[in-house]
């Protein structure tokens, strides 16, 4: 069977039943496959869907429209998606960008630093999280880039009023940078460890508690015990 035999109501009927939604975890094996095989229109129609898993096929299958033909509209749906009020939505859009990773390293990197100047923090947060994935970091280049992504989104922070800190999408991209930072060092730790020890020095509250998480992570601790 492929996606392509399903027409209309069956094929979303398939993805409804085979979501794992409800439950804690969603069917992600069945949103790549879907994002895989289905063709344009039939994701396009998915990213409108008021169903949330559909939806989030949808998100995830734009990054193999973007790798297909680089539409700008397919870009600027996947950036929105970045800032959706679902955060499987969120997720899903990490998702693309790391399956356009997975195949076009230089439409990639591109998406993500044009992620990473965005001033929406959870835009921020996509360029991290989309970045900080260990295996698109075997790719110096992107290892270099996640840390300067890291970087700065965490100078993004800083620069933040007290009042907008306190913003629930702000303390999302906090929360990101309280793992992504360890990925990036144990990725490359001679060119990541001195831009994050670096901000052991800092006393800005937020930082401190960032530097605090990352070295909670089993993957930081490794790098900082050798």
């Amino acid at each position: 069977m492929t996606f392509a035999d399903l027409d209309g109501d069956e094929l979303w009927s398939y993805l409804q039943e085979r979501s794992g939604l409800p439950g804690p975890r969603a069917n992600l094996a069945l949103m790549l496959e879907f994002a895989r095989g289905a063709d344009n229109e039939d994701i396009l129609r998915a990213v409108e869907s008021e169903d949330e898993y559909i939806r989030c096929c949808g998100i995830v299958g734009l990054g193999f429209i973007l790798v297909r033909s680089r539409d700008e509209a397919a870009l600027d749906s996947l950036t929105e998606a970045t800032t959706s009020a679902s955060w499987r939505a969120r997720e899903a859009a990490a998702m693309a960008v790391q399956a356009i990773g997975d195949t076009d390293p230089e439409l990639f990197r591109a998406t993500i630093e044009q992620w990473a100047r965005s001033t929406h923090p959870l835009t921020l947060r996509a360029a991290a999280a989309g970045i900080c994935e260990p295996r698109l970091l075997k790719d110096r280049t992107n290892a270099a880039l996640a840390v300067q992504v890291c970087r700065d989104a965490t100078e993004w922070i800083v620069s933040q009023p007290a009042d907008a800190r306190r913003d629930a999408d702000t303390r999302t991209l906090r929360q990101a940078l309280g793992y992504c930072w360890s990925v990036a060092v144990a990725a490359d730790p001679e060119n990541a460890l001195p831009a994050f020890v670096s901000l052991e020095a800092s006393d800005d509250a937020d930082v401190v508690w960032i530097v605090r998480e990352n070295r909670k992570k089993a993957r930081l601790r490794k790098v900082l015990e050798t």
